[in-house]
């Protein structure tokens, strides 16, 4: 875990209300891996107080990770303002990642909106030839272009909630009809989005035996464990009654989590 000043190379716009940054930092660019996040503290005064946590969805050369964002409050809004050179106080990288598959396996990676971050960053690692790509947004402005994802190579299967773009519906629907119109496949799914999404991917590949990777958002007002206001309750079958999302996860197997328990 590395605290330090990063310099903001970018900041684009690059979708609605969609921010795309650059940081550098070589320590944290050679530590990050699929599934982990950085603290960010987007002002040097008090309004906000806390950081706030982003997950990594990329590295670029030595000393360049990216980070793609979305404005929903104050916190964000202030980032979307920051400038070339500018520099944030960043503590990262941060949680568990995801676990690589198995070589007989078809990953198959699922996003719902700004959830593609860390999906970026694992598809990039896993390459084309092997992974499938679905990422789900509400309308056509929020899309992320995959020339900007850094995915030219991947076929990415688009479901919008209003249709304006790739399937009429959610991203869950195209997961189902791909494990269920490919027997033969031996898959591995890889999710990130809202929790509604999830949980309906959860439960999708519990009931097939399908094995899955969830990484999971969350609020959190330290990022290491010490303040516990990320916990979620985990499955019966689990040794512990809590997980905390920034310790323990923020990626976990889906049949850990008791999904009823989550709003």
């Amino acid at each position: 875990m590395i605290d330090q000043y990063a310099s903001v190379r970018f900041n684009e716009k690059v979708a609605q209300e969609t921010f795309l940054m650059g940081l550098e930092s070589q320590e944290i660019a050679n530590k990050a891996e699929p599934g982990h996040f950085v603290m960010i503290r987007v002002s040097e005064g008090t309004d906000p107080l806390l950081r706030r946590p982003f997950s990594i969805c990329s590295v670029e050369g030595e000393n360049l990770f990216l980070i793609l964002y979305r404005i929903v409050g104050q916190g964000t809004l202030i980032m979307s303002k920051a400038g070339k050179g500018e520099r944030l106080s960043v503590l990262g990288p941060l949680g568990r990642g995801f676990e690589m598959p198995q070589s007989e396996e078809v990953p198959i990676l699922v996003a719902g909106g700004v959830g593609i971050a860390p999906i970026i960053f694992l598809a990039q690692r896993l390459g084309s030839h092997k992974a499938l790509l679905m990422a789900g947004f509400r309308t056509s402005d929020e899309i992320v272009d995959k020339k900007v994802c850094g995915l030219l190579d991947y076929q990415i299967s688009i479901a919008t909630d209003d249709g304006t773009a790739g399937h009429l519906g959610f991203v869950t629907d195209l997961l189902e009809d791909h494990v269920d119109s490919n027997k033969k496949e031996t898959p591995s799914v890889f999710a990130c989005g809202p929790t509604p999404m999830l949980k309906k991917v959860a439960a999708l590949t519990q009931s097939r035996g399908i094995p899955c990777q969830v990484s999971l958002e969350s609020l959190m007002a330290c990022g290491v464990g010490a303040c516990q206001g990320c916990a979620v309750q985990a499955a019966s079958a689990e040794k512990q009654a809590y997980f905390h999302v920034c310790e323990d996860g923020p990626v976990f197997y889906s049949k850990s989590i008791a999904w009823e328990c989550l709003a």
